[in-house]
């Protein structure tokens, strides 16, 4: 990440250099998003999943308000160079700080006759399969704030990406330092509605938004909908996963929002440049009610047998 990073300082056209870079840079986020998740959970006490899930996640929003707003201040002064050696500076740090990490020896090896392994196995394990669905949704949604967030500033001239993205973690931060423990304490899927229901009316006031206030309210609902639905669903997948087989599943659940930018990248983008910034941020809050209304359906009769509790086969690697 340190290195790929650094190769920013490289570029000086849109030539076949930056893919590759960005390739390198995607491959370098998807192994650290898993390795740093799947370190935090084995760590995290069971009873209180979510919960230390969910402070474990403020390492990862915190920076979102800061970063906003440094990029906001630096590009007054400088240039994208200045962003990107800001960016090498933090890259070394966080090298830096990682090494004194022991490595973890939790994991227990998969035994004969027990639950299929590897990455089939994970993808195919019957309860996870609604949680792959509702997070792929999610992450591709969340792609209309992530990436298109300083276009729609830039053309409109609405707000700012500093502000919008420090309302938005600053909601989602007092979520999950002050009321973290809800999911945990009332049920993952009974917080969980309601936060999705609140990314997707995050996006329809970004979809009517007309000033500055519009966009602060739109980061507040979408850092609600962020700050309780990532943890949740992350929660869910590590509860569902058998031990010897979590970081797999983990790995999968990180890709999905790797996958997101690149599904939601275009795809948002067509939307933009057929019918503007409304229509875009409309369809992301119906992708978003449509993708929680098939997770609670399925998951519902996955985790809802015919008869008496969940049968024991119901973790296995079937379809």
């Amino acid at each position: 990440h340190m290195a790929v990073v650094g190769l920013y300082l490289t570029i000086d056209a849109i030539d076949l250099s930056l893919y590759v870079i960005r390739i390198l840079h995607g491959l370098a986020e998807a192994m650290l998003f898993s390795a740093l998740f799947t370190y935090a959970a084995d760590h995290v006490p069971e009873q209180r999943r979510t919960q230390g899930l969910a402070w474990f996640g403020v390492s990862g929003m915190l920076p979102m308000a800061v970063g906003g707003v440094l990029g906001d201040a630096i590009l007054q002064v400088s240039g994208y160079d200045a962003i990107f050696w800001c960016a090498l500076g933090l890259a070394v740090a966080s090298l830096a700080v990682s090494l004194p990490l022991p490595e973890n020896h939790v994991h227990e090896p998969p035994t004969p006759g027990g639950p299929r392994h590897g990455f089939r196995a994970a993808l195919r394990q019957r309860d996870l399969m609604p949680l792959w669905q509702v997070g792929a949704t999610f992450s591709i949604a969340l792609t209309a704030l992530f990436v298109f967030a300083r276009r729609f500033v830039d053309e409109t001239g609405i707000g700012s990406v500093g502000g919008f993205f420090t309302v938005y973690t600053l909601a989602a931060l007092f979520l999950r330092v002050g009321f973290g423990w809800l999911p945990d304490r009332v049920g993952a899927k009974k917080v969980l509605l309601p936060s999705m229901l609140s990314l997707a009316l995050g996006f329809l006031a970004l979809a009517g938004a007309t000033s500055d206030r519009d966009v602060w309210i739109a980061g507040v609902l979408c850092g609600i909908g962020h700050g309780y639905a990532f943890p949740i669903l992350f929660g869910m997948v590590v509860d569902r996963a058998p031990m010897a087989n979590r970081g797999m599943a983990m790995a999968i659940y990180t890709a999905l929002f790797d996958l997101g930018v690149l599904a939601g990248g275009p795809l948002f983008g067509l939307w933009i440049e057929t019918r503007g910034f409304a229509a875009m941020f409309g369809f992301a809050a119906v992708l978003t009610s449509l993708g929680l209304a098939i997770f609670l359906v399925w998951d519902g009769r996955v985790m809802r047998p015919p008869h008496g509790p969940p049968a024991p086969g119901a973790r296995d690697a079937t379809p």
